[in-house]
Formats: C-alpha cells, structure tokens, sequence
C-alpha cells in the first residue's frame, strides 16, 4: 500500500548495572590526580576537598571508592537542607555530589561546612565546575568554597577512552570488537559524555533491530547521528 510505513520493533531501555568498585576503575594521566586522592585518604590536604570534572569522567565512581573506604555517606548537593546536617554528618565523612550554581540552599552548605569543621568530619564535593566558578550569593560561603583544595579530572586521552568505550560496552553486556572500538574512537568527539551517547545509541539500535553491533552498524548509526 502506497505511504504504508512499517511497524518499528521496540526497544525497551532496560537498567544496566555500572560497576563503581576500586577494580572497576578505568586508570589513566586524566584522572590521576583523582585516584592519588582517594588512595591517600585520611592523608589528606584538608579534611574538605573538590573533586572536578566534566560530565563522565568519573567522579562518582571515585567517590563511591572513598566512599566505601571511608564509610561516608553520599547526599546529592541539590537535595541538602539544614535540618539534616547533623545526620548527614553522623559517621564523620560524606559526599557532596553534584555541587552546581543555583541548585543548592546556600545556607544548608554554609552549616554543613561549619560543622564539619567543628566535627573534624571528611567532606568530598563533586562538581562539574571549580569552586571560583560557582554562582554564590552568601559571602561567607563563596569565600569558604574557594579556600577548598581543588583535584581536577581531565579529559580523556586515546588510551583511556577506548578503554572507556570497552568498558561502557560491557557494563551494558554489548558484545564489541576491537574494529568496533576504534571506529568508534575515531569517529566521536574525545569526551567521556560523547562515549556514554555513542554507546547508548548502539546498544539501543542493536536491541531494536535485533542486529549484533559490527562495524558497519556503528557508521551507519554514527552517520544518521551527525548534524
């Protein structure tokens, strides 16, 4: 029939498990820095320290590394509120994830910090932006976060980023050839965010098409994917 377009088959977007353990850890000169930290834990700087990096790189699963050795408590920034610092606090080490402008009660981190402080607790924040770059209203606090110590997650380098791309395959359970990977490599921006999209998009045109991830699947998608 003329204009007659067939069914697509559905793809489901099942949860896939991301492995966050010390083993699991993709190493590399990008995030060096970062590992030195956790590893030198409680030798650290400042019981209060800023972890940065663009989006991917792999602060979380730091922090979910010291988090494990530390037995801190994790509490995203945006859902901080005063009345529960003193829990927050309670085993004497936290993460602070995802520290951004405009998304945190300013006084809630003001007394969290103050606290801490008072307390001897560990603090490690996560951020995609330094702590001089953050948008803060209260005075006090603006100064108190641009005296923390600052450990910065770099960019990927080839290594590491083909590496990253196994790595985002197989947290999925998408079978992928080294021809696969250095296509792929090749073929997209050098950043952890455009590895996680190119890998998603695999995963879910394979699933949709019941077709196994070769080469000529990935520049086919990776074509239509272009501007």
């Amino acid at each position: 029939m003329a204009g007659h377009i067939p069914p697509r088959q559905l793809a489901f977007a099942l949860p896939h498990a991301e492995s966050l353990t010390r083993d699991n850890f993709l190493e590399g000169p990008a995030n060096a820095a970062g590992l030195a930290l956790v590893d030198a834990w409680p030798e650290w700087p400042a019981r209060t320290m800023f972890l940065v990096g663009p989006d991917g790189s792999g602060k979380s699963h730091l922090a979910a590394i010291w988090a494990e050795q530390a037995g801190a408590r994790s509490v995203a920034a945006h859902a901080l509120c005063a009345i529960n610092v003193p829990a927050e606090l309670a085993t004497g080490a936290l993460v602070l994830e995802d520290l951004r402008s405009g998304a945190i009660d300013e006084r809630a981190l003001f007394h969290l910090l103050n606290m801490a402080r008072e307390d001897g607790a560990y603090i490690l924040i996560t951020g995609r932006e330094a702590p001089a770059s953050l948008l803060i209203a209260l005075n006090d606090l603006r100064s108190r976060l641009r005296a923390i110590p600052v450990i910065e997650l770099l960019p990927p380098d080839d290594q590491l980023f083909r590496a990253l791309i196994v790595k985002l395959c197989a947290d999925r359970q998408l079978s992928v050839d080294e021809a696969v990977v250095s296509y792929v490599a090749t073929r997209i921006e050098r950043s952890y965010a455009a590895a996680r999209e190119a890998v998603a998009l695999l995963d879910g045109e394979s699933l949709r098409l019941g077709r196994p991830v070769t080469r000529a699947l990935a520049a086919e998608l990776l074509r239509q994917a272009e501007p």
